[in-house]
């Protein structure tokens, strides 16, 4: 098969994927903004903002493809949680003929932004450039298993700065509904609607930014999922064998108290403390998986724990859970913290790999980033934002689909969409006249 015939045969699948979805759109004269628009960040270039997709795609009508093309991204009211569910419903079994769901990634992700007015910017942590910079900020749900991933919510944090200032709000069109909401309280929403919609997973896995936060935990827990997340060497702990003392005996007079207590002599510990003293034989080299150049292995202990974090406005210790600490033997201290509800009677080898599963929303993000145009999105709005999301999302599903389809030996290069040519006198806004 040549490669024309095989950009034309991708091209057919990729026309009844977006036709499997399309349903959802609302409107007929949506269906082909959403194909382009798909199609538009399939395709190679540098960027996947709307003008040079609409080039790319339609190079013969550039400027009335680009206005139906941002009009359906900018202004268009059709739901972002309809066009991912219906995502979800095409890929996730394609996902699942090679294992099932095994987790639901909690993550997020920075998009630099050198202005002030984009929706949600602020000064916070962007992950990209790795500081405090001038960013957007997404928090992310993904489903996974060993094979794939598949991003299954996307929802944009936004800071006080813009939930408290009715102007900024009424200019991005932030819905009335949208309030301040936490990193892991998204994350936690996002989880809530992951169950309601039947996605069946074994754990969440999430970094230290949600893992630390006990609520965060606590709130995974209340509906029936195990988690394994990552902390902070601070995170105190009460070590195997030891937990808060009972609450005081009541002398008769007063109120009577049933907070378990904590003296000078009875403390918790961190997590760092808590690695620092265990034995030597604590500890187990572990092989999790094949890297690109090697298998990756590391030392690891895991004892059983219980968080100790404000125990002392309860009336029972926090149950047991799995602490799991990674100390790679050339370094002088360990270096990563989990906390885990998997089984008691779990192994070492199989809590590594559950928690090292979270490498799979890595894949997500460079993919979505660098080659779908995950952030280069140049609106302002609210409702932009999410939709170019969304999209690039929807894309991302089609190339699983596509690698679902292809043996594990076979090739990951293959065309998916064929591009048009440009036209000879076609140049972008801004572009210099060539004299």
């Amino acid at each position: 098969m040549g490669l024309e015939s095989k950009s034309r045969s991708s091209e057919s699948r990729l026309a009844k994927y977006v036709e499997g979805i399309t349903s959802v759109l609302g409107h007929a004269d949506r269906v082909v903004p959403f194909q382009s628009y798909c199609a538009g960040l399939l395709l190679p270039g540098d960027r996947k903002s709307v003008e040079p997709m609409a080039a790319r795609v339609q190079p013969a009508r550039v400027q009335a493809a680009h206005q139906s093309m941002h009009h359906f991204v900018a202004k268009s009211e059709w739901s972002d949680e309809a066009v991912l569910a219906a995502v979800r419903a095409r890929v996730l079994p394609v996902i699942a003929q090679r294992g099932p769901i095994r987790a639901l990634i909690v993550d997020d992700t920075g998009i630099p932004k050198k202005g002030k007015h984009s929706v949600g910017v602020a000064r916070q942590y962007c992950g990209q450039l790795g500081k405090q910079d001038n960013c957007q900020v997404a928090v992310s749900l993904s489903a996974a298993n060993d094979h794939a991933s598949l991003p299954i919510a996307y929802r944009l944090h936004l800071p006080h700065e813009w939930c408290d200032d009715p102007a900024r709000r009424i200019q991005a069109g932030i819905p009335d509904d949208i309030v301040f909401q936490t990193k892991p309280q998204i994350a936690l929403d996002q989880l809530r609607g992951a169950v309601t919609a039947g996605i069946d997973a074994e754990f969440v896995l999430a970094d230290a930014g949600y893992g630390n936060d006990t609520d965060f935990r606590d709130g995974i827990t209340e509906i029936a999922l195990a988690y394994a997340v990552g902390i902070q060497s601070s995170t105190t702990l009460w070590p195997p064998g030891i937990e808060p003392l009972p609450p005081k005996e009541w002398s008769g007079r007063g109120r009577r108290t049933s907070a378990i207590r904590r003296d000078a002599e009875h403390q918790p510990v961190s997590a760092k403390q808590l690695a620092l003293d265990l034995p030597k034989n604590a500890w187990r080299r572990v092989t999790w998986r094949e890297g690109t150049n090697t298998k990756l292995a590391s030392r690891f202990a895991a004892v059983r724990v219980r968080p100790a974090h404000r125990d002392y406005q309860r009336s029972i210790p926090r149950p047991e859970e799995w602490c799991l600490i990674e100390w790679p033997l050339d370094e002088a201290e360990p270096t990563k913290y989990f906390l885990s509800t998997l089984p008691a009677t779990i192994s070492r080898r199989a809590l590594v790999n559950a928690t090292k599963l979270r490498w799979r929303i890595e894949r997500d993000y460079q993919e979505l980033k660098q080659e779908l145009g995950l952030g280069h999105y140049e609106g302002r709005g609210w409702r932009g934002f999410h939709h170019h999301a969304t999209l690039c999302i929807a894309a991302y599903g089609f190339l699983i689909s596509e690698r679902g389809a292809i043996p594990p030996s076979g090739p990951r290069n293959e065309v998916l969409v064929e591009e048009p040519p440009l036209s000879r006198g076609y140049r972008p806004r801004g572009s210099p006249d060539q004299t």
